[in-house]
């Protein structure tokens, strides 16, 4: 069983920052398995909604260059003959990804008074994530946006959802829960509403600002292949490789070290 890691209380270092990522099951060796990635990596190459996260694509993108393209980017076993038990995240590639996130945002804050939209579709996980961003982002000048507060829907799963904000980070609310979500409309919505410079989001949050334009960063999950193939094309900035649920708190080195390279870029 993996050891509880002590609470985050300063920036770690960059090994440190390894061996945590490896040990919270974060990256490395995580908990999605290797059939959940394959059968995700098919549903994108048969253009399945749920799996576009409101991207669209001018490549082919078969099964194979979908796998190709996630071994490259996250890390995962490239033989397609490995089909069942686990799979991987290579840390180093998480690391790569969340320091370009970061010198991506001190870019946009250098800028001025930036327009941001930060959102989440997986609140049990990345939402500690989120929140600990926007807070940084509006101390440093930032404008958070909150376009289409309320704005209700019946999803995929014909239940009523609506768009609800925590601190500026959006989120998808049902019946007075917070939920998980790859679906895209709800930033749509918001776009249509108001169109901000920049967004910082996970699943359709994220695609649907990269497939309208927005400069986008994200955060997905090995079984996520959308955004990747989205950075490959150009319609998102970066995506930053990691398992998207695991215990909240094991995310704050992560964070920490996000921000602190964000705050020394500036």
């Amino acid at each position: 069983m993996t050891a509880p890691p002590s609470r985050a209380s300063r920036t770690p270092s960059l090994a440190e920052l390894r061996e945590h990522l490896v040990r919270t099951a974060i990256a490395g060796d995580v908990a999605t398995s290797r059939e959940n990635n394959l059968d995700h990596y098919r549903s994108l190459a048969l253009r399945d909604p749920h799996y576009l996260f409101g991207l669209t694509f001018e490549g082919e993108w078969s099964y194979h260059d979908v796998l190709a393209l996630m071994s490259e980017k996250v890390g995962v076993t490239a033989d397609p003959g490995h089909r069942e038990g686990p799979d991987t995240i290579d840390p180093e590639r998480t690391i790569d990804a969340v320091e370009e996130m970061g010198d991506r945002i001190a870019k946009v804050l250098r800028r001025g008074a930036p327009r941001v939209v930060v959102a989440t579709g997986h609140p049990t996980g990345l939402l500690t994530v989120h929140l600990a961003v926007a807070r940084f982002l509006a101390e440093r000048g930032a404008t958070l946006l909150t376009p289409a507060e309320g704005w209700a829907y019946v999803g995929g799963l014909g239940r009523r959802r609506q768009i609800r904000y925590l601190d500026s980070v959006a989120m998808l609310e049902d019946r007075g829960t917070f939920v998980h979500t790859h679906e895209a409309a709800p930033m749509e919505a918001m776009l249509a509403e108001e169109r901000p410079d920049f967004v910082i989001a996970d699943h359709g949050w994220a695609g649907a600002a990269g497939e309208a334009g927005v400069e986008t960063v994200g955060f997905a999950d090995s079984n996520d292949p959308a955004l990747f193939v989205g950075e490959a094309e150009g319609k998102i900035a970066v995506a930053v490789p990691l398992d998207d649920n695991v215990l909240p708190r094991y995310y704050a080195p992560l964070t920490a070290y996000l921000l602190d390279r964000v705050a020394r870029s500036l």
